[in-house]
């Protein structure tokens, strides 16, 4: 009997620490291919620190190369040749940045060319916090995890003489320059500089590191290139053009392409960890950060703290039923939006102030990378739902942009203006967060600086330089072939009609009235003949010729960015209903929307048209389309593997739009605070709400199957009400239940 007890217990404990958790059916290695550009380093929940496996350098091998290309993303699945762990790293991004700080084990005698030291690699594992590679050159296990502030490295060595090697010349990052100083025999701290984002000149910013080693190493020093020479003093000079190795000199070094080495005779197997802390302030603070965040603890307790703090964050909405390849597709897409915007404070509270030079200090959380352009569409609309906290702090940290710099972010990085894609992409995120009932911020100051975008002449106009022609007029005019204006004046019309609707909100029924009106400018750009927007010269005529299908795959297109005019035409979430009366009624609209799918016209790897597929369910009797086209695209365009996402995941974006589509239900128009609502993917979701925002505990969405289920939805309730296809955002979390009857 006991012995039987004795094997209950055991088999129940089992359970219990055996048990799946959300954080198991995330894989790191989705969208690692297919220019999806995420990767599967060790990152925690919106942390500054990620540490991430650098793969594009150094070898002919390679498939992918930062420097042979345009690449933005410090790994590619493909690729096979390892030259160190970068650290602090963008994820889903389209322009390369930071991937700097590589840290590189190898053994042997000293070299730290990386096209010489780096390694082909095998058994790579990742999981949410953390990654391991095997590194076959050298018999070496590398494996890195992260604290929000901090990274943490292990390396596992063979017998014989080790080496660790800090490279501050290389990164992804187009600047250069770099300085280094030796704090002791394990310490050694410095400033990388980086910034140039999509060729920005000006956004540049430092970022500041201290290193410390688990051991002593028995002999260190630094590296540096040095410029390339000739005539005679060439010929007295042998490190001419070549890496000079200093193992006499421990003071400070500066350079454009620098590093530190440190060698340890090492036993088999011996573990020797590597700990970075950064900050984007100062040395001292990335000390501190450092220090209370891993405070002498060891790799495993870091790593299993940050995978608690994914299966937290993760464990927000539980899904029940699906497949294990849907779970896995759902939890990875759900923790790759919970990866930027990003913690930009150090411990101390203090940040770098917005295109300015002072230091600042902020009592909540101060975030960065804002990707705006694409994130308004759909990644703040989750965090509103699912993490309000998290959205309140970057609404906050978005006005005190305002507040330091004078305008509100369009595509913000570590403190600096990029000014990366167009419209005034801030706006629908503040009204819709404020339409949604998160209200504890400043919104007559949020709403002064819109105003200012709204109004100010172009040639003061940060976030709209064409405004002029757009108030004038009512449009922006092709002025050059490739000038993206019809891509512009789009922007602006959803900015100005979630202007219209905070104005009205506040009672300011004059100002309401005028963006209202701006807002329906995009009739003027529509041109019968072919039945979609089309380019307007200055003169008033259309462009001609004109081509529709112009600018797909990323081509150059006459009017629209990144796209053409069928991926365009409906992008006007704020008047669905206004586009299909410019068009003949709901029959030439579905009609037409139908033949953009039929046809492949619809591009799912980019933002203007990926809510299309929703529209359908504006009018009645046409929602079957909805949940037909829906099912069908995340079947096929998101899947778990490295090329699972349809394209650049855009700071989260293509993955909020799959984790909003499985759950049953989508945010359409940015600013308004209302769903469209498709078949779940999931028997069961239960998101649990946070209750200092929201009444009740959890939002529950249920499918009932009847027996003669086609797998269309037949009825719908939302608590105990009958609701149609579109519902309100605060009906929805206050009804606690949603439930689908097929």
């Amino acid at each position: 009997m006991n012995k039987l007890l004795l094997y209950i217990i055991i088999s129940l404990s089992a359970g219990v620490v055996f048990a799946q958790q959300p954080a198991d059916y995330v894989d790191p290695f989705i969208g690692t291919t297919n220019f999806g550009t995420c990767n599967p380093g060790a990152v925690c929940p919106n942390g500054m620190m990620s540490v991430v496996p650098f793969n594009v350098m150094g070898s002919a091998d390679n498939k992918y190369d930062k420097d042979a290309r345009w690449w933005s993303t410090p790994y590619d699945y493909t690729n096979s040749y390892f030259t160190g762990f970068s650290h602090v790293n963008l994820s889903g991004v389209g322009c390369p940045e930071l991937g700097s700080l590589l840290l590189m084990p190898t053994t042997g005698e000293l070299d730290v060319d990386y096209k010489n030291y780096g390694s082909k690699y095998e058994k790579e594992t990742a999981s949410p916090g953390y990654y391991s590679i095997y590194l076959k050159k050298y018999d070496i296990l590398a494996e890195a995890t992260a604290t929000l502030r901090s990274g943490l490295t292990r390396f596992t060595f063979p017998k014989g003489k080790s080496n660790i090697l800090l490279n501050l010349g290389e990164g992804l990052t187009n600047e250069t320059g770099a300085f280094v100083r030796k704090v002791n025999d394990r310490e050694i701290e410095g400033m990388k500089f980086l910034g140039t984002f999509c060729y920005n000149p000006q956004a540049v910013f430092p970022i500041y590191f201290v290193m410390r080693l688990s051991k002593k190493p028995d002999d260190s020093g630094y590296w540096k290139k040095q410029r390339k020479m000739y005539g005679v003093e060439a010929e007295w000079d042998k490190d001419n053009g070549k890496y000079k190795i200093y193992n006499k000199y421990g003071k400070d070094l500066a350079g454009d392409d620098i590093g530190a080495w440190f060698t340890f005779n090492t036993s088999e197997g011996e573990e020797i960890e590597a700990a970075i802390g950064v900050s984007f302030v100062s040395i001292e603070n990335a000390r501190e950060n450092l220090e209370q965040e891993q405070s002498g603890r060891h790799f495993s307790e870091i790593r299993e703290e940050a995978r608690k703090k994914w299966n937290d964050d993760l464990g927000r909405i539980m899904v029940e039923g699906g497949t294990k390849e849907q779970k896995t597709v759902f939890y990875t897409a759900l923790y790759h939006t919970l990866i930027h915007p990003n913690i930009l404070q150090d411990v101390n509270g203090q940040y770098p102030q917005m295109e300015g030079d002072e230091i600042l200090v902020t009592k909540g959380d101060r975030y960065t990378v804002f990707s705006l352009w694409d994130t308004y569409r759909n990644l703040h609309q989750l965090m509103t739902l699912v993490y309000p906290e998290r959205q309140i702090e970057m609404v906050r940290t978005m006005i005190d942009m305002y507040r330091e710099h004078g305008w509100l972010p369009k595509w913000e990085l570590y403190g600096r203006e990029t000014l990366t894609m167009e419209g005034d992409p801030s706006l629908p995120v503040i009204v819709d967060t404020w339409m949604k009932g998160l209200r504890d911020f400043d919104i007559n100051l949020a709403y002064e600086a819109m105003y200012k975008s709204a109004t100010t002449s172009g040639k003061d106009n940060l976030m709209r330089p064409d405004i002029d022609d757009y108030i004038s007029k009512g449009y922006v005019p092709l002025m050059e072939q490739f000038d993206n204006s019809v891509s512009h004046a789009l922007e602006y019309y959803i900015a100005d009609y979630s202007l219209y609707t905070l104005a009205k909100e506040l009672g300011k029924k004059d100002n309401a009235k005028m963006f209202y009106e701006r807002s329906m400018g995009y009739k003027k750009y529509y041109c019968k003949e072919y039945g979609t927007l089309r380019p307007i010269l200055p003169n008033g005529d259309f462009y001609s010729p004109f081509d529709p299908k112009q600018g797909e795959n990323f081509e150059p297109s006459p009017g629209f960015h990144e796209g053409n005019a069928w991926n365009y035409t409906y992008y006007v979430p704020h008047d669905v209903k206004g586009l299909a009366k410019l068009m003949g009624g709901k029959k030439k609209f579905v009609d037409k929307l139908q033949m953009i799918f039929d046809k492949g016209y619809y591009d799912p790897a980019n933002e203007p048209d990926i809510a299309y597929p929703y529209l359908f369910s504006y009018f009645k009797g046409e929602e079957w389309r909805t949940q037909k086209l829906v099912k069908e695209l995340l079947e096929k365009y998101f899947k778990p593997a490295p090329d699972g996402i349809p394209g650049n995941d855009d700071a989260g974006t293509m993955s909020a739009w799959a984790i909003f589509s499985m759950m049953g239900f989508y945010p359409d128009c940015p600013g308004v605070p209302e769903y469209t609502l498709t078949a779940p993917t999931f028997d069961k979701i239960t998101i649990n709400l946070n209750p200092d925002f929201y009444k009740q505990k959890q939002l529950v969405i249920e499918v009932v199957d009847s027996d003669e289920s086609d797998g269309y939805i037949k009825k719908i309730k939302m608590g105990d009400t009958s609701c149609g296809y579109r519902v309100n955002h605060n009906s929805l979390v206050n009804a606690g239940v949603l439930r689908f009857y097929k």
